[in-house]
């Protein structure tokens, strides 16, 4: 159903997908080469998943795997949102040098990233065929 909408329109929701993710890292983590290379990654990420729904045997098209990426990167910020002051803490000690053997992430938050990832992924897929 999604993936009939114009291309444009289907871009402007990844690149608005990449923004929300990035601007809520910057804002928690507040390290600007840390996020520059978040951002990065996200755009690689999102070519990669183009190439790899054209290579399968289902021949997934760019349109299809656009709704799918703009799925996960949201649920993705969703999923992060409770754990906000964790990262900010985390963010913080890294700018101060704070140097820690081990870093406790509750699983709570761990499960919260999983549940809202792979909801909005299953949500894409269903809209997405």
């Amino acid at each position: 159903m999604l993936a009939r909408l114009p291309l444009g329109y289907l871009l402007l929701m990844a690149a608005f997908a990449t923004f929300v993710v990035w601007f809520a890292f910057q804002r928690w983590i507040k390290m600007l080469r840390l996020t520059v290379a978040f951002l990065v990654i996200s755009v690689v990420c999102c070519l990669g998943m183009i190439a790899v729904g054209a290579a399968q045997y289902q021949q997934w098209n760019a349109r299809q795997m656009l709704v799918l990426y703009s799925f996960g990167w949201t649920g993705l910020a969703i999923g992060l949102f409770p754990s906000r002051k964790i990262l900010s803490t985390l963010g913080d000690e890294w700018r101060r040098g704070v140097q820690k053997d081990t870093f406790v992430y509750p699983k709570r938050y761990t499960v919260a990233v999983c549940t809202s990832v792979t909801v909005m992924s299953l949500l894409a897929f269903v809209l997405s065929t």
